[in-house]
């Protein structure tokens, strides 16, 4: 692992820490071009009621209206395995390296479960790092969902008509 992309999802973390005070799943993401930071973000879901607002595509939309090019390149930073959404939006924009923190069980589609971002059958695929600052990364979403569960617990939750 290069010293550089534990600096970089240093500061994905932060993102991701950023997301669990607004009560939002901690991931964080970090567009980074030629060793600078172009874009950063989170999760913001739950706040924007958007259910493609994963700190990944936040990110991708960021950097895109900054360099004015949907073709990106670079790296991108994200603390959690990316789902199929966001690997297919990785794809898209032609990002050429992924470096990712934790693996992610349920919706992994670069190795875990799906392999989107290297499939030669795909127009584009990318270089993938995984396991950076792994251990950190996988600690911040445990500790978010097991406070969710304690919560469920002492509580009910509405069913949606009920909202």
């Amino acid at each position: 692992m290069m010293i550089r992309d534990q600096q970089w999802m240093e500061l994905a973390l932060t993102q991701a820490r950023q997301a669990a005070t607004q009560d939002e799943v901690p991931v964080g993401a970090v567009f980074v071009f030629n060793d600078q930071i172009v874009a950063q973000g989170h999760n913001i879901r739950r706040s924007t009621c958007d259910p493609t607002a994963h700190a990944e595509v936040e990110v991708l939309r960021k950097a895109s209206a900054i360099v004015k090019d949907w073709r990106l390149g670079g790296t991108l930073y994200v603390t959690q395995e990316p789902c199929p959404m966001c690997a297919g939006a990785l794809v898209n924009a032609r990002v050429d390296r992924l470096v990712y923190g934790c693996a992610n069980p349920k919706a992994g589609a670069v190795t875990t479960l799906f392999r989107l971002v290297d499939d030669k059958r795909l127009n584009h695929c990318m270089e993938i790092t995984s396991g950076v600052c792994e251990e950190d990364c996988r600690n911040i979403l445990t500790n978010f969902f097991s406070a969710i569960r304690q919560n469920k617990a002492s509580q009910t939750t509405p069913t949606i008509m009920e909202r």
